[in-house]
């Protein structure tokens, strides 16, 4: 992280928000919050070097959680091979890898065990970004529909973006923290004996109180980051000193100035200035849509962005590389969610840049949501800048419609790339290619109505499990039988900590399927209570162990990857049909839970599953599912519909009709 600007460093501000009445340059106390979206009496890295780290699982417990995975997926002869096969791994080479890895993880304290193995399986993906691993996430509109035009939902959006950016620069972003009782999340004794604790020491006082404070070390990538690709690996680069800009409109790239040397953010009126210059000014499209390159397979780029360089492009590859943010103002109104999700999940290709950290979509209509680019980090973080973001927008909005934009401002640099033939030809074959892939994707809404959050809790029952037991039993009674599913849990509790899997498919949801659907009508109500009773104990379960760093997922792939560093040969658990299969996600799911968040989604993980965002709401159930699957998907829903329409009976006492 840069060192922390002092705050007497904002009475240089020559722009930003004086008090009426105030000299020109003298900026009061008061206002100076105006650059940030709060002053946290926590730093925001106080506890980063005593959090705990990730732990190892146990090989056997490892084995445990991977079978008892892996026994509703497998008849019993292919389960019987699965499990002599992991018998033999743990109990032979097995042992001696796991062991590696402990003094590994020894020798590198610094750091988590699978930090390294995750980077290093991102940057090394050669498949393209776009729809196989940038997701996006749309943000709620601005409460006052006055607020929701284009030019002013992005200026109120990029300062207090800037705020958030600043507020982390200057360690005044609160930590993030998990309160299992919330009033210590209030209280100013408790806050200021942590700020006096050493930053060895602020993690075990946070834990007397029963708090836990999570990992924040993604946070220094959200910004002025890019990946960077590169033959057989990509690298991620971040220039903490850049105040620019990245603006993109119809397929145009421009760099504005919006801080100054002190961190003091250009004034919103001066913002607003540049947007509608901008848009007035991109009111066609290139001749060659260079943005369509970052939609392309990695080592193709690699080779393509060579080529840039050496024809004189470097320079300008590098404002976009180094800029704060990039910001992409559609020329398009979706009219549906569905519609909406195709816009931020992939977009029309020419208007984004997908190897940005983050990139903020606006449309004509003030629909606001990011994409952003997942090596560097998980969702987490992501929400957290949206939550943010939106809560100081639409609290506290540095532009009011009525706002007028400044007459006098400093001029936006447009970029002018040299483009040989070799590029030119390449944009048009990645235009078809992106044209053809996205045309395949199918992506539907859906809301369930009959209950939610509220009634799911009321009931005793883990909101969460209710809905993934509903994915087990749609795609059983489409498909006939179970198939392999992945929650993501995150690991943030701990140093360096990333995402663990959690595995909805167990011997539960197998029991609790073959009731409603094979067996309809054989049981009674009360012992399918029991049976989503079950489902509802182990996923939290599940969810417990994950979020602990106990899962099986990570610790297998951390010795496989420590083998194949050494250039050893791959033990037969890894190249059992089974262990090929459960990694072959069907059903990949993820969820949000926010305020702030209207849904959020991404691309299916492998061409015959589906990509499932969903978000247990109060008194309903959304989500965003897609596929390359059009008919597969469409059946999906109405089995998804049914099924947890079977469980609102059941859990209302209502028999099942037949």
């Amino acid at each position: 992280m840069p060192r922390a600007r002092p705050p007497w460093a904002l009475l240089h501000s020559r722009r930003y928000w004086r008090t009426v009445g105030q000299p020109e340059g003298i900026v009061s106390e008061q206002d100076t919050d105006h650059h940030f979206v709060h002053r946290s009496t926590i730093p925001t890295m106080h506890f980063q070097p005593s959090l705990p780290r990730l732990p190892i699982p146990k090989l056997e417990d490892t084995i445990r959680r991977y079978l008892a995975a892996q026994r509703p997926l497998l008849n019993d002869e292919q389960y019987r091979n699965t499990e002599k096969l992991a018998q033999e791994f743990a109990n032979g080479e097995g042992e001696f890898i796991h062991r590696d890895l402990l003094e590994h993880d020894k020798n590198n304290k610094h750091t988590s065990y699978i930090s390294a193995p995750w980077f290093d399986m991102y940057l090394s993906a050669r498949e393209p970004i776009t729809l196989n691993y940038n997701p996006f996430i749309t943000l709620n509109p601005d409460p006052k529909s006055e607020y929701n035009t284009q030019v002013v939902r992005a200026t109120n959006l990029i300062v207090s973006s800037l705020k958030f950016l600043n507020s982390l620069k200057n360690n005044y972003l609160r930590p993030d923290i998990y309160y299992v009782n919330r009033r210590w999340g209030q209280s100013k004794v408790f806050k200021n004996f942590i700020r006096i604790l050493p930053p060895t020491l602020s993690w075990y006082g946070a834990y007397m109180v029963n708090a836990y404070p999570l990992d924040m070390v993604q946070y220094k990538s959200l910004f002025n980051s890019t990946r960077i690709p590169n033959l057989n690996k990509d690298t991620l680069f971040t220039d903490e000193f850049a105040r620019h800009l990245l603006v993109m409109r119809n397929g145009h790239f421009y760099i504005v100035e919006v801080l100054d040397p002190f961190g003091n953010i250009l004034h919103p009126s001066e913002i607003q200035a540049h947007l509608i210059q901008i848009i007035h000014d991109a009111d066609r499209l290139p001749g060659f849509e260079l943005s369509y390159l970052t939609t392309e397979e990695r080592n193709t780029w690699a080779t393509l962005r060579q080529q840039l360089v050496q024809t004189g492009n470097e320079e300008n590859l590098k404002k976009i590389d180094s800029a704060v943010f990039c910001l992409c103002l559609d020329s398009t109104s979706p009219e549906n969610e569905t519609e909406l999700a195709h816009c931020f999940l992939h977009g029309n290709g020419f208007n984004r840049w997908f190897d940005k950290s983050i990139s903020l979509i606006v449309t004509t209509d003030g629909m606001a949501g990011v994409n952003f680019e997942h090596s560097w980090g998980d969702g987490i973080a992501v929400l957290r800048f949206i939550n943010e973001v939106y809560r100081d927008s639409t609290e506290h909005p540095a532009l009011v419609p009525e706002s007028s934009p400044a007459l006098f401002v400093s001029s936006y640099d447009k970029l002018e790339f040299n483009l040989n033939r070799t590029v030119m030809s390449a944009i048009n074959a990645a235009r078809t290619k992106f044209a053809e892939k996205t045309k395949q994707l199918s992506i539907r809404s859906f809301r369930f109505e009959k209950f939610g959050k509220q009634f799911a809790v009321n009931q005793n029952l883990s909101p969460d499990a209710v809905f993934q037991l509903a994915c087990q039993m749609a795609v059983y009674r489409q498909y006939g039988k179970l198939r392999p599913s992945y929650e993501a849990c995150s690991t943030a509790a701990f140093k360096h900590g990333r995402t663990e899997t959690i595995r909805p498919t167990s011997v539960y949801t197998q029991k609790c399927t073959a009731a409603f659907v094979d067996e309809r009508g054989k049981h009674s109500i009360e012992d399918m209570r029991n049976m989503i009773d079950e489902c509802s104990r182990y996923h939290k379960r599940l969810q417990l162990e994950a979020t602990l760093g106990q899962g099986f997922d990570r610790h297998l792939f951390a010795l496989k990857y420590l083998v194949q560093r050494r250039g050893g040969r791959i033990p037969d658990i890894y190249n059992d049909p089974a262990y090929k299969n459960i990694n072959h996600i069907i059903v990949s799911t993820s969820t949000l839970s926010s305020a702030a968040v209207h849904y959020g989604g991404f691309g299916p993980v492998v061409p015959d599953g589906f990509g499932v965002g969903y978000n247990v709401f109060d008194n309903w159930i959304g989500c965003i599912i897609s596929s390359y699957l059009g008919e597969d998907l469409e059946k999906l829903l109405k089995c998804l519909d049914h099924t947890l329409t079977d469980i609102f009976d059941v859990l209302e006492g209502r028999r099942l009709r037949r």
